[in-house]
């Protein structure tokens, strides 16, 4: 006698991709808000620099302040989490062998990329939300027509960075990593766009900043909740990052 499948349980057999895929970016997500030094560096970090640079005349900006300021810190927060803070998670998982377990079971080679860009996903989310928040009390007024521009530009520079962060943390070892992108994220930020407008930095400084996804992300963001017009040139600055890198992190990932 035979009988159909799935009348008897445990009906043992890989799960759902769906279902998989959500599992895993659902645990990166709580286990990243779990770290002290990741919240550090993705929201912290970026609250105290957006309250600071809003209240206190350390660098000049035009006013009101906070709406020249807000843009750059979104940008500043999304750069945390999708490079710098993706880029030594994955390290040092290759660096303890959990990628190597993950590659072991079910998922696919390439979820356990796209769980980890869904959970930076998600953390982006929060930043935006929180950091919003306190850009609204402080008196932030964004142009209400920039908001899908900025949504689709934050979604870019998610991916650019993100896949930057997977090219990094995906080749080196992790102490080379956590070395490299926190050094990456000081430069990015004193000189690549973020404090400082890509027109306030000197001579070909300035042409190279605008370049470099932070600069396009900032810039972009600054475009659009400000004067509520669309960036196509910064869109395609991130695009081209975005593609380049993923590129060449699906070609050198190692998982150990």
């Amino acid at each position: 006698m035979t009988f159909s499948p799935g009348t008897f349980a445990p009906a043992p057999g890989r799960g759902r991709l769906s279902r998989m895929l959500l599992t895993q970016a659902r645990t990166e997500f709580v286990l990243t808000l779990r770290n002290g030094e990741q919240v550090l560096l993705t929201l912290l970090i970026p609250l105290a620099m957006l309250v600071g640079l809003t209240l206190l005349n350390v660098v000049p900006v035009p006013s009101p302040r906070v709406d020249n300021v807000t843009p750059r810190i979104l940008a500043l927060a999304v750069m945390s989490t999708a490079f710098t803070g993706q880029a030594i998670a994955l390290g040092f998982d290759r660096r303890y062998g959990v990628l190597k377990r993950l590659a072991a079971t079910a998922l696919p080679r390439w979820s356990l990329v796209a769980g980890r860009m869904l959970a930076v996903l998600g953390v982006v989310l929060v930043q935006l939300v929180v950091l919003g928040a306190v850009a609204l009390a402080l008196g932030w007024h964004p142009a209400p027509a920039g908001v899908a521009p900025a949504a689709l530009l934050t979604l870019a520079g998610t991916l650019a960075f993100g896949a930057l962060g997977v090219l990094l943390g995906g080749t080196l070892r992790a102490d080379v990593v956590l070395a490299v992108a926190n050094t990456v994220w000081l430069v990015l930020v004193v000189a690549g766009g973020i404090v400082l407008s890509v027109h306030a930095l000197p001579g070909s400084l300035s042409a190279i900043a605008a370049a470099l996804p932070s600069g396009a992300l900032a810039e972009g963001l600054h475009t659009a909740l400000v004067t509520s017009a669309t960036p196509w040139d910064a869109l395609g600055v991130l695009l081209a990052w975005a593609t380049g890198a993923a590129v060449l992190a699906a070609r050198t990932l190692r998982l150990s």
